[in-house]
């Protein structure tokens, strides 16, 4: 009798451990495991930043990239590099338990050195709209928030189909989305703008590109005739280079739309306002109209 009792009290004892146990799949296949959650965590981008504070996990997060400028708590924590270059040196310093990586970002020497450092490492992609409700369901797991994280992820997929629902029937607009002038870059199929151009009814003149942010030539532009261009409040303004090719239908509808790049250009639950203002936007700038939108 006492030895059963020895074993139920032995049981019960190991129940907290276990119940804290934490076990996730990354997107690079590997497997994770931890005996608590990670209470000091490293984010080197600042939308895996923001995915963080969102989950309710920022008191967590001892350092960050210098990119990371959202939301206001971030802004005071440690600097370990950007992503051209991390400081090893600092992020051994803060003694991090988990840092979490961007594998579409981070380069892979510095994910390399990490692991090699015996760091544990989770490694996320971020490519397409659904990817920020999948995200804030791991990071929610990793981080011990599993239930904040599922909260968030069913309020963004609800907001997105909301956001769908409003948009007009209409022929799909053809449109360039620049997102830099030198190079001329833009954004490729698998890119979350080119999902939220579709959301929003239109397309992505450049879908049938490989890549997030592909180099394309002057030419091609003129070539694939964009009704409307569109661009971030972070690159140079984009009008007057095509002003120069009236026959350009974007032109002719003198119809250029800039919106705010941080609501757009990160992967986090702020695209929700981003992909609203992009839907709007270009429901004014139908061929025909004049639309010159500057969202802030």
């Amino acid at each position: 009798m006492i030895r059963c009792f020895g074993f139920w009290l032995c049981l019960l004892l190991t129940l907290p451990a276990q119940a804290a146990m934490v076990r996730v799949l990354d997107d690079a296949g590997q497997t994770l495991e931890f005996a608590r959650p990670p209470q000091r965590i490293i984010s080197l981008t600042p939308h895996l930043t923001e995915l963080l504070f969102a989950v309710g996990a920022g008191a967590q997060v001892v350092g960050v990239d210098s990119a990371s400028d959202y939301p206001k708590g971030a802004q005071t924590l440690p600097h370990i590099g950007d992503f051209s270059r991390i400081n090893f040196e600092r992020i051994v310093a803060l003694k991090p338990d988990l840092v979490v990586v961007w594998l579409d970002g981070n380069r892979a020497v510095d994910i390399h050195g990490l692991k090699k450092m015996g760091l544990p490492v989770l490694q996320t992609r971020a490519t397409q709209l659904n990817d920020v409700a999948r995200l804030l369901l791991l990071l929610g797991q990793v981080s011990g928030h599993a239930g904040e994280g599922k909260a968030a992820a069913q309020y963004f997929t609800t907001r997105l189909v909301a956001i769908h629902a409003r948009v007009p029937k209409r022929r799909p607009l053809r449109v360039f989305y620049q997102v830099w002038d030198r190079p001329l870059m833009t954004v490729g199929g698998s890119h979350w703008i080119s999902d939220a151009l579709t959301l929003c009814g239109a397309h992505n003149v450049f879908a049938d590109l490989r890549g997030l942010s592909p180099v394309v030539s002057r030419e091609a532009v003129l070539q694939r005739a964009p009704e409307v261009i569109v661009s971030g409040s972070d690159a140079p303004d984009m009008r007057s280079q095509w002003q120069r090719f009236p026959s350009l239908p974007a032109v002719k509808n003198k119809a250029f739309v800039r919106l705010d790049a941080d609501r757009l250009h990160r992967p986090t639950p702020r695209l929700l306002e981003g992909v609203a203002a992009l839907c709007g936007a270009l429901e004014q700038a139908v061929p025909g109209s004049v639309s010159d939108n500057v969202i802030r």
